[in-house]
């Protein structure tokens, strides 16, 4: 799309709204000159997430632990 400034200046957050929700520029002409407002690419929520590793052992242990000794009514808060 391609509109001046003073366009741009009338409704700037529609039209900043529309570039970001369709991922389509917008140019903006000012004094000969072109501009372009471009969205830039979204990460997705699952690419932004830390790298992590996995368990380290033996995934088997964990059935038989006994986690009576550190988990308590206090901590577990209310259901």
């Amino acid at each position: 799309m391609r509109i001046t400034a003073s366009n741009l200046r009338e409704d700037v957050y529609r039209i900043l709204d529309e570039a970001i929700a369709t991922g389509t520029p917008v140019e903006v002409v000012r004094k000969g000159a072109v501009l372009r407002i471009v969205p830039e690419s979204r990460v997705s929520k699952l690419g932004r997430l830390k790298e992590r590793t996995g368990f380290e052992g033996d995934p088997d242990d964990i059935i038989g632990m006994d986690w009576t000794r550190s988990w308590t009514e206090t901590q577990s808060g209310s259901l």
